[in-house]
């Protein structure tokens, strides 16, 4: 697995845990079981992967441990076997972050691929109407951002191969699920077909809504530079403030495009 040049770790398919470089810090993964995510799939009673991804919140470089703090943010990375779960491709279940204490906001995700490819599915609400429905396709080095407020999941497109991202998120992260688990699922779910491509089938619990579909873009707007996301942190910290601090854009958000 590659990683990021400041950013020193990688996964061991042998030990299904990640390896940290030297003055890299970070925990054992929290391995994600399929009975776990059931809820929210299109067949709560597939079979597929378990656990279906693992994770470790807070990693980093020590040298950037304080700074990290200081900002309220945080790094993760996440892996996903290859597989299926049912008709789906391997997904997390999907979740809005919760409102942070220390900004009022639900705080944007800015993720960046870096083996395999990911399709970030996010819809506007997880009320009767789910508004603007958008799944984004996203290559090694792509980035992708959901803005606050929007439920979101993380896809592996490819079925026959891993898939590893990174994100940066607000330190007083946390999920909420009751809207999605409320109506088993996001208003979509991916579909493979025998090809092992993906096509989409609309969640009945949901209103009818439109799927927009495109590839992962720049993101000028949010000072985005060419470098891996952890590479930008180490360089310009405060290039990535409005992760824990999205107040610093809030006139942004109101026309934001995935």
């Amino acid at each position: 697995m590659s990683s990021s040049r400041n950013l020193d770790l990688r996964w061991n398919e042998a030990t299904q845990k990640f390896e940290y470089g030297a003055n890299v810090f970070g925990p054992l993964p929290e391995h994600r079981r399929l009975d776990a995510i059931r809820a929210s799939l299109l067949d709560p009673q597939c079979s597929g992967p378990d656990p279906v991804y693992s994770i470790v919140m807070d990693v980093g470089r020590e040298e950037h441990k304080g700074e990290l703090e200081r900002r309220n943010l945080l790094f993760g990375v996440v892996s996903y076997p290859a597989g299926r779960l049912g008709r789906e491709p391997v997904r997390s279940q999907g979740h809005i972050h919760k409102i942070s204490a220390h900004s009022g906001w639900s705080a944007p995700e800015l993720f960046e691929i870096w083996d395999g490819t990911a399709i970030i599915y996010a819809q506007e609400s997880t009320s009767d109407d789910p508004g603007r429905c958008l799944a984004v396709t996203a290559l090694p080095g792509d980035r992708v951002v959901v803005p606050p407020g929007w439920a979101h999941c993380v896809i592996n497109a490819n079925p026959h191969e891993r898939m590893i991202f990174a994100a940066c998120c607000d330190r007083d992260y946390g999920f909420v699920y009751d809207g999605v688990r409320a109506r088993g699922g996001l208003a979509w779910f991916p579909i493979l077909d025998e090809n092992g491509g993906i096509r989409w089938e609309s969640n009945p619990r949901y209103r009818s809504s439109c799927l927009e579909e495109h590839k992962a873009r720049a993101y000028p707007e949010l000072g985005l530079s060419d470098t891996s996301i952890y590479d930008q942190f180490a360089q310009a910290p405060e290039s990535l403030q409005w992760v824990s601090e999205p107040s610093l854009f809030a006139t942004v958000w109101r026309s934001f495009e995935l």
